[in-house]
């Protein structure tokens, strides 16, 4: 499956309910959305956001605004959802992964080493997205986009040959995935926060660390660690939400222009993470460190362990799991 026709399928799904028409001056009352998202202005998932948000006003000829609370000064991370669901905020932007304790089907981008590309990534969205969209919307949250970040690699102060390079090193976790990969890979798990990276790797905490060129970037690795093994283990989403009563409450032209600019948002969203990855791929490499692709044998480990998380994976969502596994699996 090619970009060009992944980012198509994209703009497609998030469109499904039939858009292409522009709005034109009515009469209803002027709306305006609150909308908190987690990171800085700078972050290519903030400013794709904002755009969205031109987009509509633009489109609905100013009937609804949204203004846009970034950097979680509105509401911090872990509360978007629930301050969206319960109306305190009109729409929201959360990592999907966050809500894997409610049900695992939202953690399913986060399954290491199951969809390693963007065009897998997306495939993986369509097998998942009606089965996501359904349990929100018990929640009462409608699903505008969803975003993918660039993908997850493995930075080491050594360099990999074999998946026994890993073993008994401390690998920074910071939730139940990366425990788990550390275990299966031999290391062992140690919790480290991001503003505690430089120090845990400079005083020999931890040895080895899986995160995306992005926040190796925003961490400045290079001061630490010398070595990025692009092994791309899973490409996480953003997913953006608006409260279905707001939403209801929109006439039906302003809900079409809502829906056509969130089609297009995901598809440019998902561009502009591509551009991000390799961007930032390039900055790791122009400070000195070495980006290499893992060997076949260091692969080949890697991916059994994901087919193990994966298995793990669909044990614990379900019927409703396994039939999305297998869905992507058959593709």
């Amino acid at each position: 499956m090619t970009t060009k026709t992944i980012l198509s399928r994209l703009a497609t799904g998030a469109a499904a309910m039939g858009l292409g028409l522009t709005m034109t001056a009515g009469v209803a009352a002027a709306e305006n959305w609150d909308m908190p998202t987690p990171y800085p202005e700078g972050n290519f998932h903030t400013q794709n956001i904002i755009q969205f948000a031109e987009d509509v006003e633009e489109a609905t000829d100013g009937e609804l605004t949204i203004t846009v609370h970034s950097n979680g000064s509105l509401i911090e991370h872990p509360e978007i959802k629930n301050a969206v669901r319960g109306g305190q905020v009109q729409a929201g932007e959360f990592l999907l992964s966050l809500l894997a304790n409610e049900n695992a089907i939202f953690q399913i981008d986060s399954v290491p080493f199951l969809a390693t590309s963007y065009e897998e990534a997306g495939k993986l969205w369509e097998v998942s997205r009606e089965k996501t969209e359904e349990l929100l919307a018990q929640q009462n949250l409608k699903v505008l986009y969803a975003v993918a970040w660039p993908p997850q690699g493995i930075y080491t102060t050594e360099k990999l040959q074999t998946i026994d390079d890993l073993s008994g090193t401390s690998f920074r976790s910071y939730n139940n995935t990366t425990e788990r990969l550390a275990q299966l890979a031999g290391a062992v798990p140690t919790q480290v926060e991001v503003p505690d990276l430089a120090q845990a790797f400079s005083t020999g905490r931890v040895d080895a660390m899986i995160t995306s060129p992005s926040t190796g970037v925003n961490v400045k690795a290079w001061d630490f660690l010398d070595y990025y093994a692009d092994t791309r283990a899973w490409l996480p989403k953003n997913i953006i939400v608006v409260n279905q009563d707001a939403f209801d409450a929109l006439s039906p032209e302003v809900q079409e222009a809502v829906m056509e600019a969130a089609g297009e948002a995901e598809a440019r969203g998902w561009e502009m993470s591509m551009e991000e990855t390799k961007t930032q791929t390039e900055v790791l490499a122009e400070n000195g460190i070495e980006v290499y692709e893992p060997s076949e044998e260091l692969r080949d480990s890697l991916l059994e362990i994901g087919e193990t998380m994966s298995a793990e994976w669909a044990e614990r969502a379900g019927e409703e799991g396994q039939k999305i596994l297998d869905a992507f699996l058959a593709n």
